[in-house]
C-alpha cells in the first residue's frame, strides 16, 4: 500500500511539471472559429497560451509569410496614397487653367467690347444679351474653379 501512495505522489507531483512543458497554441481561421492545438499552424498567426493561468503569452510573433504579406500591403497602401496625390495635383492644375481661363474672359467681357465670333464659317458680333449670357456662364466657371475645392 505504501508503495501505492508513494506512486501516486510522484505522479501527482510531476503532473504539472510535465503539462506545464507542453505548449498551446490558440488561433481564429478565416471563418472566425477559434482553435487550440498543440502545434502552431503554418501561414497563421497563434498565441500561445498558458495552460494553468489561461493568460496569453507575450512571446507570440507573425509568421515570417504574414510579415511579408503586412510589408506588401503597407507598400500597396503608399502606392494608392500617391496615385491618389497625384490625381489631386492634376485636378488642382485644372482647376487652375479654368480659373485663369474664365477671369481672362471676363476681363474681355467686362471693357464692353464687340465680341466677335465665327459660327459656320461666318463671322458675326454678339449681341449685347449673348454677352450677358456669356458673362454669367464665365463668373460661374470662375465661381467653381478660383476657389478652395469643394468636396475634394
Amino acid at each position: 500500500m505504501n508503495r501505492k501512495i508513494i506512486t501516486l505522489a510522484v505522479l501527482l507531483v510531476t503532473a504539472p511539471a510535465i503539462s506545464s512543458a507542453a505548449s498551446v497554441y490558440k488561433w481564429t481561421d478565416k471563418d472566425g472559429v477559434t482553435h487550440f492545438g498543440d502545434r502552431q499552424p503554418a501561414g497563421q498567426q497563434a498565441e500561445s497560451v498558458s495552460i494553468r493561468t489561461g493568460k496569453r503569452s507575450e512571446s507570440s510573433r507573425p509568421s515570417p509569410q504574414e510579415r511579408v504579406e503586412a510589408l506588401e500591403n503597407r507598400e500597396e497602401e503608399q502606392a494608392e496614397r500617391q496615385q491618389e496625390s497625384a490625381v489631386k495635383k492634376a485636378r488642382r492644375k485644372q482647376r487652375e487653367a479654368n480659373c485663369e481661363t474664365a477671369r481672362s474672359n471676363l476681363s474681355i467681357l467686362k471693357r464692353n467690347s464687340r465680341i466677335r465670333v465665327e459660327e459656320d464659317g461666318e463671322q458675326r458680333y454678339l449681341s449685347p444679351q449673348e454677352i450677358e449670357e456669356q458673362r454669367e456662364k464665365f463668373e460661374e466657371v470662375a465661381e467653381e474653379n478660383c476657389g478652395e475645392p469643394s468636396g475634394a
